[in-house]
C-alpha cells in the first residue's frame, strides 16, 4: 500500500452507559446502549469501509459497544485495546494514532467525548457536503461516529490535516 493513498479514520463514540454504583471505567452500556450500538454496527458496515484495525479504550461501555458493533460488519478488524484512550484528550489520541503502521489503511477508534468529538473537529481541516453542519448541529452523542480521510502516514496525521467525509448519530 503507497502512503498516498487515502486513509480513512473512524471516531466512534460509545453508546449509551448507564449509571450504576460502580467506578466509572467499570460503567456498563444502558438498555438504548445495547439497541444502539449494533444500529452503528450497521451504519459502520453500510460505509464499505475495510478496517484493517480497531483501537478501543479498555472502559466497559467502549469495550461492549465494539462487541455489539462488530457483529455487523462482514469482516471482523484486528482489535487493541488501549488504555491510553480512556479519558484521554485530542492531543493524546493523536499520539496514540500516530503510533498506527503503516501497512494500515483503515482504523477504527471506539473512545469517549469529549476527547473523540474534539479530535473530530480538530482534524477536520476540510468536509464533504453537510457532515460539518449535522455534526455541529448534533454534536457528538452516545454511539455517534465520524469518518475522516487523511493522505500520508499515520504519524503525519496532525490538526487540519483530514477531510470529513461523513457524520452519523442515532436518532434520539
Amino acid at each position: 500500500m503507497s502512503v498516498a493513498e487515502p486513509r480513512r479514520i473512524v471516531l466512534f463514540r460509545h453508546a449509551k452507559a448507564d449509571w450504576p454504583q460502580v467506578p466509572d471505567h467499570e460503567r456498563p452500556l444502558a438498555e438504548r446502549g445495547r439497541q444502539d450500538a449494533p444500529a452503528a454496527g450497521l451504519k459502520l458496515a453500510a460505509t464499505g469501509i475495510a478496517f484493517d484495525l480497531a483501537l478501543c479504550s479498555t472502559a466497559v461501555r467502549t469495550r461492549e459497544t465494539w462487541k455489539l458493533a462488530v457483529q455487523e460488519f462482514p469482516q471482523r478488524p484486528k482489535t487493541v485495546y488501549e488504555e491510553r484512550i480512556y479519558e484521554a484528550s485530542p492531543g493524546e489520541l493523536i499520539a496514540v494514532l500516530n503510533e498506527t503502521p503503516d501497512d494500515i489503511q483503515n482504523a477504527l477508534l471506539v473512545g469517549h467525548n469529549p476527547g473523540v468529538h474534539g479530535l473530530a473537529e480538530i482534524l477536520a481541516g476540510s468536509a464533504e457536503g453537510d457532515a460539518r453542519e449535522r455534526m455541529s448541529r448534533r454534536g457528538f452523542p452516545a454511539a455517534a461516529f465520524a469518518v475522516l480521510s487523511f493522505s500520508g502516514p499515520w504519524k503525519s496525521l496532525e490538526p487540519g490535516v483530514a477531510t470529513l467525509v461523513d457524520y452519523w448519530a442515532p436518532t434520539e
